[in-house]
């Protein structure tokens, strides 16, 4: 099995590299845009064919970019294209209709997907950037110790630190791919993907299997094989939050040019903040249970957080944590330990009692964060009850069923 994985290469160009860096980005930039407005125009139907027909060669004859550059392009506004697909897929339009659910006895959610006949106007590259090519628009020269990288109309060659290197430049098993030339707060970076053989995890060679349940009040509440269960406790990261989300509601009061700006660097702040977050917290994960473990989690796309006992900052953070984020990279830390990430359906674990199977609304009493059952008494956590559900799903799914779910087949009115 082999994985693709990113390394971000520090640059240390010169004063005059720098100038040919601006200017080899801005000009990626602004073909990029072009190529934008070209495949917006042709209603997301173009191919690399028609791309060479129509657009190359007006392009090349007027750009100081090299050919391959040129192409680049196309893939570039080609891929970004259809990553905003992948999240328009994932977060459908929704509204609430007139219909009045029979069980829930509200008036009933109805979702239609979105694609990308959906967006209003073609996508924009704000940030100046450049794609390269391996080996043809970038190289390792002096024994490793420089980077040889195409800029307009000629290569040049910048000293990198290799250091925080995660791969060795004689390793004949990694496979570098496209790199991406970005500026960062006044410093350079390449960022540069790169395929390695990792050990497939095997199904019959399984030894841990572990439901996850994601929130807030708890972030992760994992339950094992061995009937224990480890929570992570949301307080902290709670807080912290609350603070952010104050100190933009002032910059939001203010209006200013410089409240703008200072709140463009707190959001991305925020996200630095919840990415690290996350990435020790997957870490940490995969390293407390070794290879050869199913980690559990539910599929929250399609699920709504709304409550009527919900007030609006409760709502708002369960919106804005990244849930798919700590999914992303809990998968990829998993494959490389030689685990694996299920994925399964959200319907009805915390509502199912994991001891008598009785699936029933009312056991759960989220006010006190406790569950009940009223079949045969079993009393616990609320989100601990998520998390052996979610182990049970991942116990069907190694004997054998391959999508496994909880049917509304047991209720008690």
């Amino acid at each position: 099995m082999e994985q693709t994985l990113t390394a971000k290469v520090r640059l240390y160009p010169n004063h005059e590299q720098t100038q040919q860096f601006e200017e080899v980005t801005k000009e990626y930039q602004r073909l990029c845009n072009i190529v934008s407005q070209w495949y917006f125009d042709e209603h997301f139907l173009p191919e690399r064919k028609r791309f060479q027909k129509e657009m190359y060669h007006d392009l090349r004859a007027k750009s100081n970019l090299n050919s391959l550059m040129v192409q680049s392009v196309f893939r570039t506004v080609n891929a970004r294209y259809k990553t905003v697909q992948t999240q328009l897929k994932q977060r459908p339009f929704k509204y609430k209709t007139d219909e009045i659910g029979a069980k829930t006895g509200k008036n009933v959610w109805k979702y239609i997907p979105r694609d990308l006949e959906w967006l209003r106007k073609p996508i924009k590259f704000s940030r100046p950037q450049a794609d390269y090519v391996r080996s043809y628009n970038y190289s390792f020269v002096q024994k490793g110790t420089k980077i040889s990288i195409n800029v307009l109309g000629k290569r040049i060659k910048v000293p990198f630190n290799a250091t925080y290197l995660p791969f060795s430049l004689e390793d004949k098993d990694i496979k570098l791919g496209t790199a991406k030339l970005v500026c960062l707060k006044g410093h350079w970076f390449l960022h540069m993907s790169y395929t390695k053989a990792i050990s497939e995890w095997q199904k019959e060679d399984n030894q841990h299997v572990v439901g996850i349940d994601r929130g807030l009040r708890f972030l992760t509440t994992a339950y094992d094989e061995k009937d224990k269960t480890n929570f992570v406790s949301g307080k902290n990261i709670a807080y912290k939050r609350k603070k952010y989300a104050y100190l933009r509601s002032k910059l939001q009061a203010k209006g200013t040019k410089s409240a703008k700006r200072k709140l463009k660097r707190l959001a991305h702040q925020e996200n630095r903040w919840m990415a690290d977050i996350n990435h020790c917290l997957s870490k940490t994960l995969v390293e407390r249970y070794g290879q050869n473990t199913l980690f559990v989690l539910e599929d929250l796309t399609n699920v709504t957080f709304e409550k009527s006992n919900s007030n609006k900052d409760q709502t708002r953070e369960l919106h804005s944590w990244s849930f798919y984020d700590l999914q992303t990279k809990l998968t990829y830390k998993a494959q490389r330990n030689q685990s694996q990430v299920l994925i399964v359906s959200a319907n009805y674990t915390s509502q199912r009692c994991p001891r008598c199977g009785q699936i029933r609304k009312e056991n759960r009493n989220h006010s006190l964060h406790e569950y009940k059952c009223v079949n045969c008494g079993f009393r616990t956590n609320d989100d601990r009850v998520g998390a052996m559900n979610l182990q049970e799903l991942g116990k069907q799914y190694i004997s054998g069923v391959e999508r496994p779910k909880f049917e509304l087949n047991n209720v008690t009115d």
